[in-house]
């Protein structure tokens, strides 16, 4: 190649090499700084979340009271449609593709690449253990609140 090019197309190889790395350089820089500033948000948001949730504690008293009497005050009948309502729709099983959605922009807002058998591993256990905790917390605040609402609950869920 040396032979066949004057002395001029060499530089100018030379010279788009040297531009076209300069690109490649800048590409990558870019890349881990937006994973940097993903990541700053994301903890940032946390750490606001967190001050807001000890420090607001007066809000969220109210916020919480005002939810258990909205619920006292539903039959036992409607509270458990309501229940089964909101975690099918929450954690719904059949919706795996509205799960790989969620967790795969989750996965890319923390700015790892994208990778199918992850995202597939998390599909397949994520919502299981989320619905089985759930289900833990409501019959065991249930058994608490109301005894006769885990009954039907549990009828309605069959």
């Amino acid at each position: 190649m040396i032979k066949e090019y004057p002395e001029i197309h060499i530089q100018e190889l030379r010279l788009g090499i040297h531009k076209e790395t300069i690109e490649l350089v800048k590409t990558h820089d870019e890349y881990h700084l937006h994973l940097i500033l993903h990541f700053s948000a994301n903890v940032i948001c946390f750490v606001i979340l967190s001050g807001y949730f000890f420090l607001g504690n007066k809000e969220l008293v109210i916020l919480n009271s005002w939810v258990q009497e909205l619920f006292y005050n539903l039959s036992d009948t409607i509270k458990a449609f309501s229940i089964l309502l909101i975690t099918d729709l929450w954690i719904g099983f059949h919706s795996t593709h509205g799960w790989e959605l969620m967790i795969g922009s989750v996965y890319n807002d923390f700015g790892l690449a994208h990778n199918d058998q992850i995202i597939s591993g998390l599909v397949s256990t994520f919502p299981v253990i989320l619905d089985t905790i759930v289900k833990y917390w409501i019959f065991h605040y249930l058994n608490r609140v109301s005894p006769s609402l885990v009954v039907i609950y549990h009828s309605m869920n069959e």
